[in-house]
């Protein structure tokens, strides 16, 4: 398949899901597209094509490597790989254990250089407020992008604040479909996300915002509806499954926020670049996934008998 992967010219779009790559597989798929999108852009033409004054051979324009463990590190050349082939119209990445320092590195490296990108698809990951940062970061470099996947990504509350910010610069007008839920995201992100929406997402036809830490009956959502009734399109999934938060939490959470300017999104990015900054300064051990390591063992004693 690498061999295939890496110089196949006509390739356009590829389909790999559930197949239990990991990160070694996940790596070497990826230095084969980078070295696709060189031989693509290399010259390499066919007589006809030449006659025309034509390539050959078409840019990747999908890439969808969802639930095979690829993990942190292979982050680096997937990043490679996305910066390579700047043709991309789809990513979807969905359920790889990627957690907040792989998510920055594709981003910031890597998709930041898709400008083409209508579809990213990152759900299922680990952002955090780190990886929230990078993706408000790269928003505005996106500006065909239709369908945001970063559902289930424990985007956090500061985090969903952050990236609300960045949809209200309007850098993104061709957004239909923004899929949030499970981030715990707090009423008053949610407030930023209806601003946004208001301000900088006019064909917004879908948000979706289950399973995040606000009341179905909170004003918000009634007035996300009210927004898509005026426009006459657009609508929001189901809220069966919000986090209701005590009446405890909720005041600690009012003192967080007026304390540390949880709901100001200028307040809020200044928190996360000292927190992140922070933990870079610190070696962290990677992490061990036993039974990974102990089927390893075992398919290498099973070749070696």
């Amino acid at each position: 398949m690498i061999n295939f992967f890496s110089a196949h010219l006509p390739l356009q779009h590829l389909y790999l899901a559930n197949n239990g790559l990991g990160a070694e597989a996940g790596d070497n798929v990826a230095t084969a597209l980078e070295k696709l999108a060189r031989a693509k852009c290399s010259g390499a033409t066919n007589s006809n094509a030449t006659q025309n004054g034509t390539t050959a051979s078409p840019p990747l324009k999908t890439i969808v490597c969802g639930r095979n463990r690829l993990g942190d590190s292979t982050m680096e050349p997937w990043a490679k790989c996305f910066k390579a082939n700047q043709s991309l119209s789809t990513v979807r990445m969905p359920q790889n254990g990627i957690r907040p320092d792989g998510i920055t590195i594709i981003l910031r490296d890597g998709i930041v250089h898709d400008s083409d990108l209508e579809i990213l698809d990152l759900q299922d990951n680990t952002f955090t407020n780190k990886g929230a940062l990078a993706l408000a970061d790269i928003l505005p470099q996106l500006p065909k992008l239709q369908d945001l996947g970063v559902g289930d990504c424990l985007l956090s509350a500061r985090g969903g604040v952050v990236v609300a910010a960045a949809l209200k610069k309007a850098a993104n007008t061709k957004l239909q479909i923004l899929r949030l839920q499970y981030n715990e995201i707090e009423s008053n992100g949610a407030k930023e996300f209806l601003t946004a929406a208001r301000l900088g997402l006019p064909a917004l036809k879908m948000i979706e915002l289950n399973g995040n830490k606000f009341a179905e009956d909170d004003e918000v959502v009634e007035e996300f509806r009210s927004l898509f009734l005026e426009r006459g399109f657009g609508e929001m999934d189901e809220l069966d499954d919000m986090e209701e938060v005590s009446e405890d939490e909720e005041e600690g959470e009012e003192e967080e926020s007026e304390e540390e300017g949880v709901g100001s999104a200028a307040a809020a990015r200044d928190i996360i670049k000292k927190e992140t900054e922070g933990e870079e300064d610190q070696e962290v051990a990677p992490e061990e996934d036993k039974d990974t390591d102990e089927l390893a063992n075992m398919l290498a004693k099973a070749r070696i008998d």
